[in-house]
């Protein structure tokens, strides 16, 4: 029949760490599955990865294009597309994405590996131009290529304003310099009980407002650093500054499929096989979990492969079709 849309077993949005690790598990046991991948990744600007086992210190997208090579390779199940799903939406048993271009996609089950999205150009002039440069949002991930610095900065902001979480990220940047100044950005009072948990005395605080952050690149002699400019006409010079903005859900499809969230807005996923409160779809990486990490989102794609694969096959053996 003329124009006959395809019903794969799985639609799977998002080609980064996630999606990959769902199709991944799905191709294992014979479904079919169509990965959609925008092109568009939260560590974009990160040139470097780190703490995955075998690509450590290599640059992201090698990672991915490993990963979708292996599966191109290996499997005839996996398919994929390179598009911007804009819309999706459950129609009786299947469900349906739309992409940029109009056209429909049909699944029996939905993954996202959809990630968030970090909200930088709310921060003050010249932090998105040092953003995965010289502002780093997680320590793990960068800071070690440049340990040894004479001073590092920690910001007060984001996930990183409360004394506690603001305590743990200047102990950890501590461990990478030879002093740590805790910015604050105005906000005495954090200062204050900030001081309360902190012992180090080679961690100070400083409360100035900052107004602009300046990337400079390194020479034969300096390494790379950022300058911070305060409302007082000073500035200062830093080997980097960690700072942890607020992130929100990087796609539309939880608000369109009307899906349980938590308080700290990510998908609220059942566990161990991260399924979302609309039956069919599941959902894994950064968009279902304050532990966001490559090896954090890989490991929840093979978890919701597992998941999936139950409800497949089950659903297979109820019509005598497995």
């Amino acid at each position: 029949m003329a124009n006959m849309i395809k019903t794969y077993d799985v639609l799977i949005i998002g080609g980064g760490p996630a999606g990959l690790s769902i199709a991944t598990g799905l191709a294992r046991q014979l479904y079919t599955s169509l990965v959609f991948d925008s092109g568009v990744y939260r560590n974009d600007r990160g040139t470097h990865m780190h703490n995955v086992p075998g690509f450590d210190h290599v640059n992201p997208a090698v990672y991915r294009t490993k990963a979708k090579q292996d599966l191109q390779k290996r499997y005839d199940t996996i398919e994929f597309v390179s598009a911007k799903i804009r819309m999706v939406r459950k129609v009786a048993d299947l469900f349906e994405a739309v992409d940029d271009q109009g056209k429909t996609y049909k699944g029996r089950k939905l993954a996202l590996g959809t990630g968030v999205r970090d909200v930088i150009e709310e921060q003050v002039e010249g932090y998105a131009e040092c953003w995965g440069r010289s502002i780093f949002h997680c320590l793990f991930c960068h800071g070690y290529e440049e340990h040894g610095a004479d001073s590092v900065g920690a910001l007060a902001t984001g996930t990183l304003s409360s004394p506690e979480t603001l305590a743990h990220i200047a102990r950890m940047a501590k461990r990478l310099s030879k002093h740590v100044n805790i910015y604050t950005n105005g906000n005495y009072e954090l200062i204050t009980s900030t001081k309360a948990i902190i012992h180090s005395n080679k961690i100070a605080y400083d409360d100035r407002k900052i107004i602009k952050f300046e990337h400079q690149d390194g020479s034969e002699d300096r390494p790379p650093f950022v300058v911070l400019h305060f409302e007082d006409g000073t500035s200062k010079n830093e080997g980097f500054v960690v700072s942890h903005p607020r992130a929100e859900q990087r796609a539309p499809f939880a608000d369109q499929l009307g899906l349980e969230m938590t308080p700290a807005g990510h998908i609220k996923l059942s566990t161990p096989f991260n399924e979302t409160s609309l039956p069919g779809c599941v959902a894994a990486g950064d968009a279902g979990t304050p532990m966001q990490a490559v090896v954090q989102a890989a490991q929840m794609g093979a978890f919701a492969a597992v998941g999936l694969v139950a409800q497949l096959q089950r659903e297979l053996d109820e019509r005598d079709e497995l």
